[in-house]
Formats: structure tokens, sequence, C-alpha cells
């Protein structure tokens, strides 16, 4: 059985900075690229950024570069979100998923939900200004 558990959330205010955790179990963790999304109330759900298998390739929303980094331990079967700078309209719930390699999907194409085969419950992040 699939899991992954967000951790790291909480309330910080405006300027500051948190680390998210997603820790999974139940698959190859090497074998996906692993991806952050976020929603706020009333919004959609969007996405903030992925590392893929390679662990040095990553692709972030344009709102969030220069302020979030994801990286991965693949000896841990974690990935990380450094999220700093962050802005209260960083407030939401913070999911991560994981997407299995496959060539049906470019890079870009790991921006959207579909090519994610398991997602967490998400965590919620509070920016107060």
């Amino acid at each position: 059985q699939v899991q992954l558990v967000e951790s790291g959330g909480g309330l910080v205010q405006a300027g500051g900075s948190l680390r998210l955790s997603c820790a999974a179990s139940g698959l190859t963790f090497g074998s996906y690229a692993m991806g952050w999304f976020r929603q706020a109330p009333g919004n959609e759900r969007e996405f903030v950024g992925t590392i893929f298998w390679t662990g040095s390739d990553t692709d972030y929303a344009d709102f969030v570069k220069g302020r979030f980094t994801i990286s991965r331990d693949n000896a841990k079967n974690t990935v990380y979100l450094q999220m700093n700078s962050l802005k209260p309209e960083d407030t939401a719930v913070y999911f991560c998923a994981a997407g299995r390699v496959s060539s049906s999907y470019g890079s870009r194409s790991y921006r959207f939900n579909q090519p994610y085969n398991y997602w967490g419950q998400g965590t919620q992040v509070t920016v107060s200004s």
C-alpha cells in the first residue's frame, strides 16, 4: 500500500520560512517524480514544483521561482519543499504527489495532475501578514 505523508506545515509570518517533508512508502521511490501542489480555499489545486527521478532536474511554477526549492533524499524516501520569503498568498494546503516514470509524459506534463499516481493528504501552511 502506497502512502505519502506530508509534514512541516504551520503558521508563519510573512517573510519567514518553512520546510515541508513528504515521506513515501510502498513504492520504488527512485522511479517516481515527486511533485508539490497547493490548494487555497475557493481555488483549484495548482502546481508548485516537481523534482524528477534524476534528483537534479526540477521544474517550478513561476510564482515560486527563487523562493521555493525542492529536494529529495532517495535513501530516506522523502521529498522536501523549502519555502522562503513566504507571502500571505502562499497560504494553502500543500500536497505531495508521486508520478511513475513514463515515456508517455514529457517533463512539462508533470505540472498537471494526470501523470501522478499517488497523492498525500496535505499539510496546512498559513502565512500571516
